[in-house]
């Protein structure tokens, strides 16, 4: 099912990202620049909520779907990669730590289809290491979107740049994982 409360949902996600990167191109006479921080991590905090509210209500109302289990993976990709890059473009996170985090996820999303077409999708499914790195990026996003200390002993920026670098970590080494688990089937043994 294409249009269904959770699929809406991811939708909704989905047009949120052009939000969020829209926001910082707002003239500082609407918005000034640190209602523009704040107004772009809300958005972005209510976008990564709707990851959860999606999977929540495809459970409770039994409207799971191929479709959805397709968009949902491809609606958090954009998001993150939206959002890195806008944080690359405001100088609040470094240019590698983008291309290792989206071309982790381009990679990864290519070797699951691959392994999909072979008939070894389960070789490569989500594990705990993956979820750490998604955490850590869930988290590091907002602080870093958000930039203003919300309190001496919290300074977001360095909280939000240690934690998108050990995402970055997290990436590689989830990407190995995954890379390990697919070499059978890639190399024909």
């Amino acid at each position: 099912m294409i249009f269904n409360l959770p699929n809406s949902v991811t939708w909704l996600r989905i047009l949120l990202i052009p939000l969020v990167v829209g926001i910082f191109y707002l003239p500082d006479e609407w918005l000034t620049p640190q209602g523009k921080n704040l107004t772009a991590t809300i958005v972005f905090v209510f976008a990564a909520l709707t990851d959860w509210l999606d999977g929540y209500l495809a459970r409770q109302l039994d409207q799971t779907s191929a479709f959805g289990a397709f968009l949902d993976p491809v609606a958090d990709k954009l998001m993150v990669a939206a959002a890195l890059i806008v944080l690359v473009e405001l100088g609040r996170a470094e240019a590698w730590v983008a291309c290792v985090i989206i071309g982790r996820e381009i990679a990864i999303s290519a070797l699951r289809e691959w392994m999909a077409k072979v008939g070894a999708v389960r070789g490569v499914a989500v594990n705990m290491l993956g979820k750490f790195k998604t955490l850590a990026q869930m988290i590091a996003i907002p602080l870093l979107l958000y930039a203003a200390p919300l309190h001496a002993m919290f300074p977001t920026l360095v909280i939000g740049t240690w934690l998108v670098y050990a995402a970055a970590v997290l990436t590689l080494v989830s990407m190995i994982y995954y890379l390990k688990l697919a070499w059978p089937d890639i190399s024909g043994r």
